[in-house]
């Protein structure tokens, strides 16, 4: 393969000559431009990329580690890879299937210097693990997390999921069940703490409903449709942990024949096109502005610089499901 020592002996000019034609940086004049060039096409010259790397210190490649895909995850990595591309970034995904050892490899190439930096939407490892590799590039958090050495991008969700409830509660609903997403989270554990302090504040009864948590999936709502449909007790509206549980519940009812909100009111969360397209009540939660944050925490911390990050805000968008 050629190099750019050979480049530099067939044009009769100096390796630091040929670097500063290639990187367009520095005066050269035109003929030697033009004879460098030249040879480059001839011997199909491709300079390597881990070699500028590191001698630059920088991949300008970042990471983002999932457990799986959903829509509100595309979402993110929709609006994450935009705003990273504008800023001359390339995204490598990593899809870990919640095995650990998959995650690990994206860690060791963000130690071994492959990647500038690391987004983790939905980890594989412990907090701990991830921490430890922090000290070789900066690695934001999309999980509820309060660790100086993992900043996160989140929203507090006791605020949003108390304005549901209430929202509910206004419209007539008392038997209202909370689907929560995942059990390990700080958000789930807002969310229950909002539904508890809801139930005391209007004195509601307490209804032998179980505890649902970990669902997150369509074929989770079509679950909970069979369930509320072969109890005699039933709630009147359930507040989903996000709009695709929504969506799954909703279909299903519509099919058994059951009216949506006559017979059940349905909740859900996040405001996803599925939402939209279902025309299900929901609260808005700006993944856009998120991601951006995400990667401006990133930026930041790469480029020592200060740029502000968006103010973030739920808002209760009405639709007829309830």
């Amino acid at each position: 393969m050629a190099n750019i020592q050979e480049i530099a002996r067939l044009a009769g000019v100096s390796t630091a000559t040929v670097s500063r034609v290639i990187n367009k940086h520095g005066y050269v004049s035109d003929l030697t431009r033009q004879k460098v060039l030249g040879i480059i096409e001839e011997l199909d010259y491709v300079p390597n990329a881990n070699a500028i790397s590191l001698k630059k210190g920088k991949t300008r490649q970042i990471g983002i580690m999932t457990v799986s895909f959903s829509p509100i995850i595309i979402n993110f990595v929709r609006a994450f890879t935009l705003f990273a591309e504008k800023n001359g970034f390339i995204i490598t995904l990593f899809i870990t299937n919640g095995e650990p050892e998959k995650e690990l490899i994206a860690l060791e190439m963000l130690k071994r210097k492959q990647l500038d930096a690391i987004v983790c939407l939905i980890r594989s490892n412990e907090w701990d693990v991830i921490e430890s590799y922090a000290r070789y590039g900066p690695i934001v958090i999309w999980q509820r997390l309060q660790n100086e050495n993992l900043p996160s991008v989140f929203m507090d969700q006791f605020h949003a999921y108390w304005t549901g409830l209430e929202y509910l509660h206004s419209k007539g609903y008392r038997k209202i069940l909370s689907i929560y997403p995942m059990s390990k989270g700080l958000n789930t554990k807002e969310r229950i703490r909002a539904h508890t302090e809801f139930v005391k504040k209007h004195n509601l009864m307490a209804y032998p409903f179980p505890h649902f948590e970990d669902k997150t999936l369509v074929r989770d709502g079509e679950e909970l449709a069979k369930w509320w449909v072969s109890q005699e007790d039933r709630p009147d509206a359930i507040f989903c942990a996000n709009d695709e549980v929504a969506a799954g519940l909703m279909t299903a009812l519509r099919r058994l024949g059951f009216s949506i909100p006559g017979d059940l009111g349905i909740m859900g969360f996040d405001n996803t096109e599925v939402a939209h397209l279902l025309d299900l009540t929901t609260i808005d939660y700006p993944i856009d502005q998120q991601a951006e944050n995400a990667f401006l925490i990133l930026q930041n911390k790469l480029n020592n610089t200060k740029n502000r990050l968006n103010t973030l805000t739920y808002k209760l968008v009405e639709r007829r499901s309830t």
